[in-house]
């Protein structure tokens, strides 16, 4: 047994396999400040599984870095991924990686593929994201998704947004064909030299490789029709002619299905260093929510409603607690718009523009934080 615990042990060392925990033995040739500065580094910093590049899950990722870092106090990194499927997986098994965007049918993928049933429990979802839909491309030839029994239809690359819900929505639908798992491009090289039939992408509208996808290329959006069967995860969706112009002729649309994208992070026990470190992500992103409404930004950050609930989840108890401080305090600002509007409307000789009217604001808003100062100063 010893020579086989040898033996197995030169063999990792041949490969370049070593231990977990030697990845975490200081270099003999740093300085203890390198030291130091590498802990600092590391301390803060939030790993976020996107998606793939040219999706708007990606988008989110790199969107969330460009608002929330701060420094060693907080760092996002965007890390590019497969999808739904690998993104939770990445999000389960891989180091530093703290959320991940998956969609909200994935838990019934791991389930019934994995054998994996008690992920409800370790994993909550933060936010709820705008809708991911089923793009079905297709020659021209076929119009529906009966048409596409039996042929050769990609899904993607395994562990992508469409591997997972094109699976389980073509079952429910009782529509057999013949998986393929590619790269999108080779996929739609062999979608127009007629090896493939059909091609499945799985993202949030538009998505840029269907929207440059030329109109004489010969293929068209197949509709996805909705039905009970599919009522417990997804929803009634469409595609349009502004989302698709080569595709879509102008007025007319395709009916689709759209599934929940879901910002999802490891339900870390309390108090540990791991939660500690998705509390302060969590904290940051709700208390600047208003910076994502930027124009500079994707504009389906207007669409997330961080208090839309996501069936068959659990919201995680951070977002619980901010989602309640933020619903607070815009009660707060609620009241106090009131409270000026009233003072305006009664006062003589109100503001004339809308200049005069921001300022007074200001000096009103100014007033209501001394008198609060004041208020605290007598109970202490």
């Amino acid at each position: 047994m010893r020579r086989l615990v040898i033996g197995a042990m030169a063999l990792a060392m041949a490969f370049g396999l070593q231990p977990a925990n030697a990845q975490n033995k200081q270099d003999p040739s740093e300085t203890q400040a390198e030291v130091n500065l590498k802990e600092k580094r590391n301390a803060w910093t939030v790993g976020i599984a996107g998606g793939m590049l040219d999706t708007t899950n990606m988008r989110f990722a790199d969107e969330l870095g460009r608002v929330l870092n701060d420094g060693d106090d907080l760092r996002i990194l965007p890390i590019i991924g497969f999808g739904a499927t690998s993104n939770l997986e990445d999000l389960l098994y891989l180091r530093n990686v703290d959320a991940a965007f998956t969609q909200s049918d994935v838990f019934e993928y791991f389930e019934k593929e994995r054998g994996l049933g008690n992920l409800k429990n370790r994993v909550h979802y933060v936010a709820r994201f705008p809708m991911a839909e089923l793009h079905f491309l297709a020659s021209e030839k076929y119009k529906s998704l009966e048409d596409l029994r039996g042929k050769r239809v990609s899904f993607g690359p395994e562990g992508t947004a469409a591997s997972l819900t094109a699976k389980i929505v073509l079952e429910r639908l009782g529509i057999e064909v013949v998986p393929v798992f590619q790269d999108h491009r080779t996929g739609f090289n062999d979608l127009k030299s007629g090896k493939l039939d059909a091609l499945i992408r799985c993202a949030g509208k538009p998505l840029s490789f269907v929207k440059d996808i030329p109109a004489d290329a010969g293929i068209h959006l197949l509709p996805v029709p909705f039905s009970e069967k599919l009522a417990d995860y997804y929803t009634l969706s469409e595609l349009t002619s502004e989302h698709y112009p080569n595709l879509i002729q102008a007025g007319q649309t395709v009916d689709t299905i759209g599934v929940a994208t879901v910002l999802a992070v490891y339900n870390w026990p309390k108090n540990t260093y791991r939660y500690k470190r998705v509390e302060r992500f969590v904290e940051r992103m709700f208390q600047n929510w208003d910076k994502f409404h930027n124009a500079a930004y994707h504009p389906s950050w207007n669409d997330v409603n961080l208090a839309a609930t996501v069936p068959g989840w659990t919201r995680l108890d951070v977002s619980e607690r901010m989602l309640k401080q933020v619903s607070s305090q815009a009660s707060n600002r609620q009241s106090l718009t009131e409270d000026f509007e009233t003072f305006v409307s009664s006062s003589a000789g109100g503001p004339k523009t809308q200049a005069e009217r921001d300022a007074l604001f200001r000096d009103f808003m100014a007033w209501h934080a001394r008198q609060n100062g004041k208020q605290r100063t007598k109970q202490n």
